[in-house]
């Protein structure tokens, strides 16, 4: 077991971990963070996509142990006071989901889409989000959401 300690939402853990565990199978099954979900667990679909150090990385694809100082952030640390994120409040606008599933990733991916280019054309949206899968929505909505979140459409 390896000692590790990471800021969550803005909450500091220090836990003993194997060294082969997954960041996402940590903030799963030690820290109750299941609304970062498990796709395909070969980094193919996004959908456990969070900010580690204000980066989007795929949590199956980091190991706890990497995480060790650092700050991850979730999606359920994303709303503040109450209030959604101004990036979730424009997927829940926009209809940009249906069984939700790959949401919290595509949401992940879009903030840190934003954070680099905060005008992005659609074409720059479709290809910053290509490492996120969606199998319901045919992405349409998803690329709307960002469009009206990059407008400042959600405050």
């Amino acid at each position: 077991m390896t000692r590790i300690t990471v800021t969550v939402d803005d909450v500091s853990y220090t836990d003993e971990v194997e060294p082969r565990t997954l960041l996402v199978h940590y903030l799963r099954e030690q820290l109750g963070k299941t609304g970062t979900v498990v796709g395909c667990d070969t980094s193919n679909c996004g959908a456990c996509t969070v900010h580690l150090d204000g980066v989007s990385v795929k949590s199956c694809n980091v190991l706890a142990v990497q995480a060790d100082g650092s700050t991850v952030t979730t999606i359920e640390g994303l709303a503040t006071d109450g209030r959604l994120h101004p990036v979730q409040e424009a997927f829940h606008e926009c209809h940009a989901l249906q069984c939700g599933y790959c949401t919290p990733g595509m949401i992940m991916q879009s903030i840190d889409l934003l954070r680099d280019n905060p005008d992005p054309t659609e074409q720059e949206i479709r290809e910053g989000l290509e490492g996120n899968l969606c199998r319901c929505t045919g992405y349409h909505n998803i690329v709307k959401a960002v469009q009206y979140a990059a407008a400042g459409g959600a405050k």
